[in-house]
């Protein structure tokens, strides 16, 4: 029978299910998958190489793409050792499975025909898929969580770009900085949504035929979440370093006087949007020379994660240390008797910047080294939680202090509200 088919067996059995699989973890299904393909070579090689029973009369060694069975005289009961391919096999190493050869030389079968075969020993615990059960809950609401963080901040970003680009006397370089900013979240909520999209196809299918399971384990499955994984990194580094750039030019503002000048907002193009391909492209080679599983998204060699993590950690802290110099110079020039050389929008810059700074630094310097394939338990739970709250929100409130609670921008808009009031008004009356 195809071995397609056979893994759709396999997969029923393992995770309990009729006729289609739940969506578990891509990692464990493929490495079960290897798994099971090397056991079942094991055993294809004991059936050929062992001889046969010389007198009595036994059961034939068999393969039921479950377990191994060996030849069995008649009327024994045969133990086996639980299939090493198991996810939970460490639970169940001690555990057996059990077949019944019948008097007459043929393996017991059950009222409606299969072979009866128990593997009570082997099934996972209870109390274990309890726990996975109220983690898969909770990774559940967690998706929902920032499903609607990045969803409000996709509306309110575009928004905000919308109105930034609309009106000529906003235009200036540090409204282009802005709407840099504006468009890196929004792309990186875009690649966000495209990414987990991916992974549901790639991963969450139903199992419904043979063809399904090669489909899901080949490489061209994967090319497409790969390549959304890929999207999704860079729109992940350009956002923090679109984010560095706000800080440098809140930093050439109130401190050095550099980087303001129309001229060089090339040189905040070339940061903002080509740092990420430094780390990128690297992180894509290793990938596919040294660690081509999945979509990516599992880090074992955690020296391939740290390329494209080193240079968010980077502008992280460096935004860090621009927050605590600023805060020194604000807090000086609030004590000054005459503050005319800060004039208003550079203090409402600083305040909605240093606002932003450490709410968008301080939880990637605090799990750095606490990724998720190192923390578990609540830890664990809190990291997921409070990364992906922050993250998703964050273009909400980028929005909200950088164009909707900005006087200049509220001022653009009453204006054109009044304007286009007055032209209703004149119209109306003319009628």
């Amino acid at each position: 029978m195809d071995v397609t088919h056979n893994f759709i067996v396999l997969t029923c059995l393992l995770f309990l299910h009729p006729l289609k699989v739940e969506k578990v973890s891509g990692k464990v299904l493929e490495e079960t998958y290897r798994k099971w393909v090397q056991y079942k070579e094991d055993c294809f090689n004991t059936i050929r190489n062992e001889s046969p029973p010389q007198t009595g009369l036994f059961c034939n060694r068999t393969f039921d793409r479950y377990a191994c069975w060996p030849d069995t005289p008649a009327g024994v009961m045969i133990n086996i050792s639980c299939p090493f391919y198991l996810p939970w096999y460490d639970k169940v190493s001690q555990g057996v499975v059990r077949r019944r050869c019948g008097y007459d030389g043929h393996w017991e079968r059950e009222d409606n025909g299969q072979v009866w075969r128990d593997m009570t020993q082997c099934e996972e615990e209870k109390e274990v898929a309890s726990q996975e059960l109220w983690f898969k809950q909770l990774m559940v609401s967690f998706k929902m969580l920032y499903t609607v963080g990045y969803s409000l901040s996709l509306f309110t970003l575009i928004t905000a770009l919308i109105v930034l680009l609309s009106f000529r006397k906003l235009h200036c370089t540090r409204n282009y900085i802005h709407a840099n900013l504006f468009l890196s979240f929004i792309l990186r909520a875009v690649a966000v949504i495209v990414k987990d999209t991916m992974l549901e196809h790639h991963w969450g299918r139903e199992i419904m035929k043979p063809t399904d399971v090669s489909e899901m384990l080949s490489h061209q499955a994967a090319v497409g979440c790969r390549i959304a994984q890929v999207i999704m990194q860079y729109c992940v580094l350009a956002n923090h370093y679109w984010f560095f750039g706000e800080a440098i030019y809140l930093y050439s503002v109130l401190i050095a006087s550099v980087f303001i000048d129309s001229n060089k907002y090339l040189l905040y193009i070339y940061l903002g949007w080509g740092t990420p391909l430094l780390f990128v492209v690297p992180w894509v080679v290793a990938k596919m020379l040294k660690e081509n599983k999945e979509c990516w998204a599992v880090n074992e060699n955690m020296n391939y994660w740290w390329i494209i993590r080193f240079p968010v950690l980077l502008a992280s802290l460096i935004n860090f240390l621009i927050f605590t110099k600023i805060l020194k110079v604000i807090f000086s020039k609030l004590r000054a008797s005459n503050p005319t050389h800060y004039p208003d929008y550079k203090l409402r810059l600083a305040k909605a910047t240093l606002t932003l700074i450490p709410l968008f630094g301080i939880h990637e310097v605090i799990f750095v080294f606490a990724t998720d394939e190192q923390t578990t338990g609540v830890l664990r739970y809190i990291k997921v939680f409070f990364t992906l709250f922050i993250s998703s929100f964050q273009g909400f409130l980028v929005a909200v202090l950088y164009c909707f609670g900005n006087k200049e921008v509220q001022a653009e808009l009453k204006r054109k509200v009044g304007s286009w009031r007055m032209g209703t008004e004149t119209i109306c009356c003319g009628q």
